[in-house]
């Protein structure tokens, strides 16, 4: 068995143990495939730890800037009160469109409202309207695009907002100083801006499992 079977055994064996099996969630990730969309959506067990995440910092509101077909928006939506609102920000329209459908499906369209276009538009008009501040924000959308979605979720917070960034290891090509690759000069510019923040306290993990090799970055916003 090769390192990335093993990973992603173990992921099986986790989810099997953990994570009831779920019809809903099986056939939004289905429906995406169907779609054509990128299998880009997070792993049954990341979505479970978003959920989780969402829970223990008592979420009312949450900002999710890259919807995809919505299958993490559904783990945070199924997080929070009856009362509670997920606004959720996607560029490609066919994307926004089959989450809308796997949200329906999934019984939570009334938690969720989706914003589509440029995430930095979207940002600005969510700014407009007053619609912050937000209990937890999750950064998933282009990685190129990082440093300007973090100067928003620093606007769009308080103290005690927990900011969560996706993909941030990319393999292993953070560390790669030389690199031209767009998304990793984001993630390094991203990583940077959020350790030059006195408004940040913030730690990142690696991860292995079904998706390879990558890792996310946990920010807490503090009092500066």
């Amino acid at each position: 068995m090769n390192q990335q079977d093993t990973w992603t055994a173990v992921d099986h064996y986790f989810n099997q143990q953990l994570i009831p099996s779920d019809p809903v969630l099986e056939a939004v990730l289905a429906d995406n495939a169907a779609a054509g969309l990128p299998a880009h959506d997070v792993s049954p067990n990341q979505g479970k730890l978003l959920h989780l995440l969402a829970k223990l910092q008592g979420a009312r509101t949450i900002l999710e800037i890259g919807t995809l077909g919505g299958y993490s928006t559904i783990w945070f939506a199924r997080a929070l009160p009856q009362d509670g609102r997920v606004y959720t920000l996607e560029a490609s329209l066919k994307h926004a469109e089959v989450a809308q459908s796997n949200l329906l499906n999934a019984g939570v369209a009334d938690k969720v409202e989706i914003r589509t276009g440029l995430a930095a538009d979207s940002l600005a008009q969510l700014d407009e309207e007053a619609r912050g501040p937000f209990d937890l924000i999750f950064i998933d959308a282009d990685k190129q695009g990082n440093p300007e979605y973090l100067k928003w979720a620093l606007k769009l917070s308080r103290p005690g907002t927990l900011i969560i960034g996706d993909n941030v290891v990319r393999g292993g090509a953070v560390v790669d100083e030389y690199s031209d690759d767009p998304s990793v000069l984001g993630v390094r510019s991203f990583f940077e801006l959020i350790a030059a923040e006195p408004r940040l306290n913030a730690t990142a993990i690696q991860t292995v499992g079904s998706k390879g090799y990558d890792g996310f970055v946990m920010a807490l916003v503090v009092e500066e």
